[in-house]
């Protein structure tokens, strides 16, 4: 029956060299390797690949030097270089708007100085103009019609001068 579940990928040499599928209470849910030492002579055992970047002198020194920078506690730069680029050309950006702007102030004619000069004036008298209005608004009415009546008043005394 353990044969049953299992793939018979080379038939011929399961009937050598089957270690048995039964779990004991000794061994792991982990599968095993089909071989074991000395089971089976005829079977080719796995080794381990060399890397040979990791065998490489100048990988182990930088590795070594990696270990050393991190007792101390100096950390390499964790930005990626993409975003350093990426930072590098947003800051020539602003620097670049930055100086076209000076340009532009320094650039100015005469006539833009005059009209700049007017518009601020005209916005200072509208301004006025509208707190000179919600003054009168929030006044009462009695202190407007007082007002009104001193208007008459100096008109009709006016009239009477002129004539």
């Amino acid at each position: 029956m353990a044969t049953m579940f299992r793939y018979p990928v080379f038939p011929h040499l399961q009937d050598r060299c089957d270690p048995g599928l039964s779990l004991s209470p000794g061994r792991s849910v982990m599968a095993e390797p089909d071989y074991l030492e000395g089971d089976c002579d005829e079977l080719i055992k796995p080794k381990k690949l060399i890397n040979p970047v990791k065998n490489s002198r100048n990988h182990q020194d930088l590795h070594r030097e990696l270990l050393m920078n991190q007792k101390r506690g100096l950390a390499p730069q964790n930005k990626p270089e993409l975003q350093k680029v990426l930072e590098k050309r947003k800051r020539e950006q602003v620097l670049k708007a930055q100086k076209e702007e000076q340009e532009a102030h320094k650039k100015r004619s005469d006539l833009e100085i005059e009209l700049m000069k007017r518009q601020q004036k005209l916005e200072q008298l509208e301004l006025e103009q509208q707190k000179i209005e919600e003054e009168q608004e929030n006044t009462p009415e009695f202190v407007k019609m007082k007002g009104n009546l001193r208007r008459t008043k100096q008109e009709t005394d006016g009239e009477e001068r002129t004539t």
